[in-house]
C-alpha cells in the first residue's frame, strides 16, 4: 500500500507498523486519516512516537473512527470523561489492567469495541511492553477441517468471568449486571472481509452448545495456538508513545513486569458493532 502524507514501517511481516509523519494532537487533513485508517486496517495495530496530546485533542482523534465506547464496568466520570479509561501501574499495584491474559477489549459486550487507543505519558525504565497477536493469521494457519468446524460454532463471552476484583481500578458501575454476549469464533471482519479467531482466554466462558469437557478442549488448543510467538508483535513503550489496535482482528497482553514503577495513560476506545 502507498502512503503519502506519512511514513509506515512494518514491525513484522504478519502484525504491527510505526507510523511517523504525524501529529496527532492536530486536526488530521482527509488524506491523512484516510492512511492512517488504512495503516490500521493493513497492520491490525499502528504505533506513534514523540505525541503529546490534552484528554481533549486525545478524545478528538479517537472520535475521528467513530463513537466511543464507555465501558461497561469501569469509567473516569469524575473528570468529565466517561468514555476515558486512566491506565495506572505503581508501588500499590497488585495486577495491572490488561496482564491477566491474551484477549481483545471488552468481547463481553454485544457489540465489542471496534479499537482501542491507548497514550501513555509515563513508562517504565523497563519492561511494560505490550504485545500484540494476528487473529487472522492464527485462524489462516489453522487447517482446512478445522476452519470449517470452527465457522459453526458458537462462544460465550462474560464479564463477569474477567472482572474479578483484581484490576487496580475499581468498578464504578456496581449496580449494573455484568454484561454477557454471544459471539461467532470466527469473525468477518467488516472492512477487509478477512476472518479471525474471536474467542480468549479472558472473556470467552465456554462454546455453546457443547459440553464443559468438549469447550474446554477446544479453547486450550486455540489459545495454545494463539499464543506461538510467530503471530505477534513486540511494542517497547516510551514516554508519549501511542498504541492504537483492532479489536476485530487483534488480542493484546502486557506485561506487568515493572513492578513497583510507575505506567501511567490514558485509553480511549472506539465502538464497534455486533460480531457476524
Amino acid at each position: 500500500m502507498n502512503y503519502e502524507t506519512i511514513q509506515v514501517d512494518s514491525l513484522t511481516p504478519r502484525i504491527g507498523a510505526e507510523i511517523s509523519g504525524v501529529d496527532l494532537s492536530q486536526p488530521l487533513g482527509n488524506q491523512t486519516f484516510k492512511e492512517v485508517h488504512d495503516a490500521l486496517m493493513e497492520h491490525q495495530v499502528i504505533f506513534f512516537r514523540d505525541q503529546r496530546m490534552s484528554i481533549d485533542e486525545n478524545k478528538a482523534f479517537a472520535r475521528l473512527f467513530g463513537e466511543l465506547h464507555i465501558h461497561p464496568m469501569f469509567g473516569s466520570d469524575d473528570i468529565g470523561h466517561p468514555e476515558l479509561l486512566v491506565i495506572r501501574s505503581d508501588e500499590t499495584t497488585k495486577f495491572a489492567a490488561g496482564s491477566g491474559g491474551w484477549h481483545s477489549d471488552v468481547s463481553c459486550d454485544p457489540e465489542p469495541p471496534m479499537g482501542s487507543i491507548l497514550y501513555l505519558t509515563e513508562t517504565p525504565k523497563t519492561g511494560g511492553d505490550t504485545l500484540f497477536a494476528s487473529m487472522y493469521a492464527a485462524y489462516e494457519d489453522l487447517s482446512g477441517t478445522m476452519q470449517q468446524f470452527l465457522l459453526g460454532l458458537t462462544a460465550v463471552h462474560s464479564a463477569e468471568k474477567a472482572y474479578d476484583g483484581r484490576q487496580e481500578q475499581r468498578p464504578q458501575r456496581r449496580d449494573e449486571t455484568p454484561p454477557v454476549a454471544e459471539h461467532p469464533v470466527v469473525r468477518t471482519h467488516p472492512v477487509t472481509g478477512r476472518r479471525a479467531l474471536f474467542v480468549n482466554e479472558i472473556f470467552t466462558s465456554h462454546l455453546k452448545g457443547m459440553t464443559s469437557r468438549e469447550s474446554e478442549a477446544i479453547l486450550g488448543m486455540l489459545y495454545e495456538h494463539i499464543r506461538q510467538p510467530k503471530y505477534h508483535c513486540r511494542f517497547n513503550w516510551r514516554e508519549n508513545s501511542v498504541a492504537f489496535w483492532d479489536n476485530r482482528c487483534a488480542q493484546h497482553y502486557a506485561m506487568f513486569d515493572y513492578y513497583p514503577e510507575v505506567r501511567h495513560g490514558y485509553r480511549f476506545t472506539v465502538q464497534g458493532d455486533r460480531p457476524v
